[in-house]
């Protein structure tokens, strides 16, 4: 969020979304009251720093810090919030004020503080917890609605697969170093990610279908779900069929990687800058069109999700559960969690934002891409989103990166050779680079400029450019993300640097 977006919300007022508290030298005592509201109902922005009148009267700079930490703990007390819900709080300016915002999504769980589960209203939060009809009305809301909550009480821990928890980790923590994850065994960590819960209607509990779609192995997962599997196609030639195809029936977490993989083998990429960084505008893109189709889909229905590459569009399809049907207005729509735990853990390890920042960056980064054209999102059963292909990536898919500023003259060439078997892509680089303003200084400057020119090189491949160990590299790394120069967006395999400052 913007500077100038927070405006806007504080000139609306408070309303279900949005609540004030003004939180000068502490957290509010009463703030946890809208945070369980804001996650039993529809969502919203808790904003510190601001009076019930509108007037910013700012939180004191010397207590920025522990109120943040106050936030992050007690939501992940179960003493406190029950079940425990991991929120982000940001720090934003106006007016010279200091603000603390935190974005709390709808859950599809419910949520509980001090024991006492809380709804909201236009009035603000409400203490429903005397209510049997109340709450129960809540519980079925909530399970009808979200069916990744759908329990499996025979599911065990060794239905998991092991190695995608260290992954998680790694991810969890390039978003934030001292995530709470890091410090849970893999049992708690599901338990706090909202992957267990207690059906209320049956007394049955275990792990959800959510937690299987993440972390399951794949035949357990295909024992759920047998319909499952995602397409991701490619037909530029053999339109009756495809030039090559990854019939994706995996995991959400490996799915993405293997969805990215393949467009990264089969569009080209281009470059911009913003804010002075150097963007890969094919993979923000294509993020964004990747992560809808992973987290906000109907799993229970048998039809398959879709990823089709074609001469002059990129579309994706998968079930929905519509709340509108037709063209979505990206200037005035609301948006609407499908699938709020999947979402929020993909927000944990950085492959979303929060909840209807996915509609407007496809619009910024399609824009970019395309030249100019403009994406379109249709809602119905099927929810479909259609990408156009800019001149330069029809035909035969080629295309040329354009040059990125004076110190560098890099172009990339790719070109397809299509057959009725399947689809190859040769890539051949040729970069020049000015040494002399690249590789100078010290070995940390000197990895710094190559990653400003060039943001997706390897630890290796920064070694043999500069000359030195491999094990020096990944030391000088490490100290540079410490230090919040330089940071990892994205997995190992498939991410990107981000240089945020030299």
């Amino acid at each position: 969020m913007n500077a100038e977006r927070l405006q806007n919300i504080i000139n609306q007022g408070e309303n279900t979304q949005v609540e004030f508290k003004a939180a000068s030298i502490g957290l509010n005592r009463d703030a946890f009251d809208s945070i369980c509201g804001f996650l039993n109902r529809s969502g919203g922005h808790l904003i510190l720093g601001v009076n019930d009148d509108k007037v910013i009267t700012g939180v004191q700079e010397n207590q920025v810090q522990n109120i943040i930490d106050n936030i992050v703990s007690s939501a992940n007390n179960p003493d406190k919030l029950n079940p425990p819900y991991y929120l982000n709080p940001v720090v934003l300016e106006l007016n010279n004020k200091k603000l603390i915002v935190v974005y709390i999504p709808e859950s599809s769980q419910v949520h509980a503080t001090r024991g006492i589960i809380f709804d909201r209203n236009q009035d603000g939060d409400f203490n429903i917890s005397k209510s049997g009809e109340l709450v129960a009305q809540l519980y079925l809301r909530k399970q009808n609605s979200y069916t990744e909550n759908q329990v499996f009480p025979f599911l065990r821990i060794t239905d998991f697969k092991e190695s995608l928890f260290e992954k998680i980790r790694k991810l969890a923590r390039n978003q934030q170093p001292n995530h709470p994850w890091l410090e849970m065994d893999n049992e708690t960590l599901l338990r706090s990610a909202g992957l267990y819960k207690k059906d209320m209607k049956t007394g049955q509990e275990g792990y959800t279908l959510a937690a299987v779609l993440l972390l399951g192995k794949d035949e357990t997962i295909q024992n759920v779900l047998p319909h499952y599997k995602t397409d991701a196609i490619l037909r530029i030639k053999n339109k009756d069929r495809y030039d090559d195809r990854d019939d994706v029936r995996t995991n959400l977490i490996e799915s993405y990687e293997r969805l990215m993989a393949f467009i990264a083998k089969h569009l080209p990429e281009k470059f911009t800058l913003i804010n002075g960084q150097r963007i890969n505008v094919r993979d923000n893109l294509f993020r964004e069109i990747v992560g809808n189709l992973l987290v906000h889909r109907e799993y229970t229905n048998a039809f398959p999700a879709k990823l089709v590459i074609e001469k002059n569009k990129v579309y994706s399809e998968n079930w929905n559960k519509p709340h509108i049907n037709g063209v979505i207005d990206p200037a005035n729509f609301s948006p609407y969690p499908k699938n709020p735990i999947i979402a929020k853990f993909f927000k944990e390890i950085g492959w979303v934002e929060e909840l209807g920042s996915g509609i407007r960056n496809t619009y910024k980064y399609a824009a970019l891409y395309t030249d100019g054209a403009l994406p379109e999102f249709i809602e119905g059963d099927v929810f479909k989103i259609n990408i156009p292909l800019s001149e330069k990536a029809k035909g035969k898919i080629e295309a040329k990166t354009k040059k990125i500023g004076t110190e560098t003259g890099s172009e990339k060439s790719s070109e397809i050779i299509v057959n009725d078997e399947k689809t190859e892509v040769k890539t051949e680089v040729k970069t020049e680079v000015k040494t002399e303003v690249i590789l100078k200084g010290k070995t940390s400057d000197k990895i710094i400029n190559l990653l400003v020119d060039k943001n997706d090189l390897s630890a290796k491949e920064l070694s043999e450019i500069i000359g030195v160990s491999l094990s020096a590299i990944e030391k000088q790394i490490s100290k540079l993300k410490k230090q919040r120069i330089l940071k990892r967006i994205g997995p190992d395999n498939g991410g990107h640097w981000l240089v945020i400052k030299k």
